[in-house]
Order: C-alpha cells, then sequence, then structure tokens
C-alpha cells in the first residue's frame, strides 16, 4: 500500500511540526529506496530529495489553503 504524503498536518500557527515533517520525509525516503530495491548506497540522497519534495508539497497546500 502506498501512502506518500496525504496527510500534511500543520500545527495551530499554519507551520509543519518539526517531527510530522521528519516522519514524512522519512517515509518519502523509504519508498524511494523500496522503489530501487533497497540498493546500497543512496540513503543520503533518497533523504535530501525526500526533504525537497516534502518541502514542495507543504508550500504548495499551504499556499492554495491561503488563496480560499
Amino acid at each position: 500500500m502506498n501512502t506518500q504524503v496525504n496527510d500534511l498536518s500543520c500545527d495551530a500557527s499554519g507551520e509543519m511540526t518539526p517531527d510530522k515533517f521528519r516522519d514524512m520525509v522519512e517515509e518519502r525516503a523509504y519508498f524511494k529506496a523500496e522503489r530501487r530495491g533497497f540498493a546500497s548506497g543512496h540513503e543520503l540522497e533518497d533523504w535530501l530529495e525526500a526533504e525537497e519534495e516534502i518541502s514542495n508539497q507543504c508550500r504548495y497546500w499551504l499556499a492554495d489553503n491561503d488563496s480560499t
């Protein structure tokens, strides 16, 4: 089952909580590794790509909510 980044929970100030962000990045990086068959040597690349993707998705989601 693929549950990648469908739950963008923010705190009361409208910001992503650090724990939630880390959990989402961890999950995204895991799925990236899984798609490669967990071949070693790409862990940092997966993590950094996941951080960027989650950051971009959160900015998009928050910007979209601001316009409503």
